[in-house]
């Protein structure tokens, strides 16, 4: 059975889903998001993406703006194209190579869901604009979901705010409505993958591995993890691809029970995950990863970059 990536395509999203190909599953689909950039260019960076590593999975177009609220980016942190690297980056002419126009994404994730034998898994890793879409015009649809994995929320501080993660804060109604639609949600939040990080001497056996696009992977990683340590900080959190280890291998990670909400108003507020534990003060309508083996998920991490940083 196949599985389906949401995704707003930067390096950690090609990082994720190179963990989840390594992990031998398959992927029925990519539905595309705006996040990191506009999806115009998430667009250009999946076309990119699917021509160097030899992706056939069918990409599709979806939102290109949030439910409500003006349009919000990761642009000022990770560049124009939402791929930080200190040389090389996926090829940017491969657009005419991408089919499907703006919300082709939404008709693709209802025949994927309609044609379920069994319940399916989804892992999104940007904001949950075309997962909020599905839940609200199909809502028939959703007992065919079986797991929503996502990386988004902060238990308890943001990233792009001081209270809001960036997948939250980008569209806050479309995960408050995922939650409020009980989907079942395991939350994959900053503070979970801050416990998961790329020092740059992690990219030295990517660099070294010798295949065709080992110089590449190694300089989007360093780029990225130059995020971190531009601004004094050691090590990069690996975001999407510790989600991606919480997908394939939820053995390694511990999972606690929750009602989780997303706060939509107020100026410094807005975005933020309000995460309560306590079964005697709010009903359970999701989880969250509480802990991991934090060595386990690296290991699992840098060796699918570096398998594939090894092919011919």
């Amino acid at each position: 059975m196949g599985v389906w990536i949401d995704t707003d395509l930067g390096f950690d999203d090609i990082a994720a889903i190179l963990t989840v190909l390594d992990a031998g599953l398959t992927v029925d689909g990519l539905s595309l998001v705006f996040g990191n950039t506009p999806l115009e260019q998430v667009r250009r960076n999946a076309a990119g993406a699917a021509s160097v590593f030899g992706w056939q999975m069918p990409i599709h177009a979806g939102r290109a703006r949030p439910v409500m609220g003006v349009l919000e980016t990761a642009e000022r942190i990770l560049g124009q194209t939402g791929i930080p690297t200190i040389g090389l980056t996926v090829p940017q002419d491969k657009l005419a190579d991408l089919p499907g126009p703006e919300g082709d994404a939404f008709l693709a994730l209802c025949a994927w869901l309609e044609s379920a034998p069994e319940p399916r898994r989804i892992l999104a890793l940007g904001p949950l604009t075309n997962i909020a879409a599905l839940a609200l015009a199909r809502p028939d649809l959703t007992e065919n979901i079986g797991e929503i994995v996502w990386m988004g929320g902060g238990l308890t501080k943001g990233n792009h705010t001081a209270s809001a993660e960036f997948n939250a804060f980008a569209d806050p109604e479309a995960a408050a409505i995922v939650f409020a639609q009980n989907l079942p949600v395991k939350m994959i939040d900053l503070d979970f993958c801050r416990q998961i990080l790329a020092s740059p001497e992690d990219t030295v056996p990517i660099r070294e591995a010798g295949g065709r696009n080992a110089a590449l992977i190694a300089d989007m990683l360093d780029g990225f993890i130059g995020i971190a340590t531009s601004r004094g900080r050691p090590a990069m959190a690996l975001y999407d691809p510790a989600a991606a280890v919480a997908f394939v291998r939820p053995d390694l990670v511990r999972f606690e029970p929750a009602h989780i909400a997303v706060e939509t108003a107020g100026s410094l507020t807005r975005g933020r995950t309000v995460v309560e534990t306590r079964a005697t003060h709010a009903r359970f309508n999701a989880a969250y990863a509480a802990s991991c083996d934090t060595d386990a998920v690296k290991a699992l991490i840098l060796g699918a970059l570096e398998r594939e940083a090894a092919k011919p």
